[in-house]
């Protein structure tokens, strides 16, 4: 427990603490988005447990991280590149994310001309949502944890941080989930932003290197301008609203 005595030590959970909460940020759009297909009773408990299992999750990676130096291992060669189990884990879990967000991108665009109609939030049910949530828990967590690996020398510092930023997330992830909710077009964004995160999975997978400052830029200009997009609107309605009052 020396560590406790060392400003350097703070100074990476600090770090790392803020780190862990901004690549957390695409795991909470993702579980907003599957909790809100829940009927409204379970959403909430949806989103809960699923960010209990993501820290769950990477605790239980960092207690492995003996497992990890393996993952980074190659286990075959295809083309002339080597594959190692880090790069299996990416590329499938960037299909599937890929998959996940042209499926509900489909269902908001195309769901309503179905004749089945019943498959709104009522149709999902809770361990589904909680099996998907799971399954990506664990893409989202692998990136976290090496991340976290190479930033900090003792364990605990590693395991505060991951429980410090799972404790933020959970404050938040209800707010997240009704801005979300309420904002049409904002859901759209986070499914695009799932998208593009699920392609740049499969591309680290396949040995192509993308600095993360690159999709956080991306991502944060869309929300800017998403954002004028919403203040523009909000400044607009007024006056149309007025502009259709009673008639003379």
């Amino acid at each position: 427990m020396e560590w406790l005595t060392s400003p350097a030590a703070w100074v990476a959970l600090a770090s790392l603490t803020v780190l862990e909460i901004v690549l957390g940020i695409d795991n909470i759009v993702f579980i907003s988005i599957l909790a809100g297909k829940l009927p409204a009773e379970q959403r909430d408990r949806a989103r809960v447990v699923g960010l209990a299992l993501a820290m769950l999750t990477r605790i239980a990676l960092l207690f492995s991280i003996s497992l990890l130096s393996h993952l980074t291992a190659p286990l075959f060669t295809v083309f002339g590149m080597q594959i190692t189990g880090r790069d299996l884990v990416f590329i499938l879990g960037g299909m599937f994310l890929i998959f996940k967000a042209t499926q509900e991108i489909h269902e908001r665009l195309e769901g309503p001309r179905h004749a089945q109609q019943s498959a709104g939030p009522a149709a999902a049910t809770f361990a589904g949502v909680i099996t998907q949530i799971a399954l990506l828990d664990v893409v989202f967590s692998l990136d976290s944890v090496i991340t976290a690996v190479g930033m900090a020398d003792h364990l605990a510092i590693m395991i505060a941080a991951v429980v410090i930023a799972v404790g933020v997330m959970m404050l938040s992830v209800s707010s997240v989930a009704g801005f979300v909710e309420q904002h049409p077009t904002v859901k759209m964004l986070a499914l695009s932003f799932l998208l593009l995160i699920g392609t740049t999975l499969v591309a680290e997978g396949l040995g192509q290197h993308v600095p993360k400052g690159y999709v956080y830029f991306a991502m944060g200009f869309s929300v800017m301008v998403e954002l004028f997009n919403m203040r523009a609107r909000a400044v607009r309605e007024p006056v149309t609203l007025y502009e259709r009052g009673p008639k003379a």
